[in-house]
């Protein structure tokens, strides 16, 4: 278990773990619970369970909005947190057991056990690093995940640049235009995601 007392703990700490769930206040010192509950729903999938005093529905649906798994009011009995807690991760579970071992995209087949590509049954070289970046992408296909999020997850080191060539050189080896990606694809101001997963 880890505790941040603000956004930017919560990030730096989102850095260097992964967490199965977060618990987050939405009165934080710095920034709206509500704001990082939508900012990590554009990067990751991970559980989130969100704390109010606000009682009002209205404030409940937009919690919900802004992507949160479950939603609970201040004061609270902590039996209840941790049956809720529980309850959230037994919904994630079958879904994180049930994840297909290949991804195919195109005449692409991506075996996520063994980390290899193959085209049409022909096998693709990957560096390490595109190997790392194939496999956070097609973790979940379709979520745009922001650079930082990226470089974390595929030990991409570097500023954002590292990320965007890496992209490039990945892009080079499943695009037939790397110029206009069909699979690999810029989301302009947020970040990269996978598509034409099937």
């Amino acid at each position: 278990m880890s505790v941040a007392a603000d956004v930017d703990a919560a990030r730096a700490a989102l850095k260097r773990f992964d967490f199965d769930l977060l618990v987050v206040d939405v009165m934080l010192p710095d920034a709206s619970g509500l704001d990082l509950t939508g900012e990590l729903r554009d990067s990751g999938d991970v559980p989130i369970l969100l704390l109010t005093a606000r009682k009002e529905v209205e404030d409940r649906i937009k919690g919900l909005e802004a992507g949160a798994d479950d939603y609970l009011t201040k004061p609270f009995e902590p039996r209840e947190l941790l049956l809720r807690v529980q309850r959230i991760l037994d919904r994630a579970a079958p879904t994180r057991a049930t994840a297909p071992a290949e991804i195919r995209f195109g005449p692409f087949c991506f075996d996520r056990v063994h980390e290899t590509l193959t085209r049409d049954g022909t096998p693709v070289h990957l560096t390490s690093g595109e190997r790392q970046l194939l496999a956070t992408l097609v973790a979940a296909p379709g979520r745009v995940f922001n650079r930082p999020w990226l470089a974390d997850e595929a030990e991409i080191v570097g500023d954002d640049r590292a990320v965007d060539t890496q992209i490039a050189r990945l892009r080079r080896k499943i695009e037939d235009d790397p110029r206009q990606p069909h699979f690999l694809v810029t989301v302009r101001g947020r970040g990269y995601t996978l598509r034409g997963v099937r």
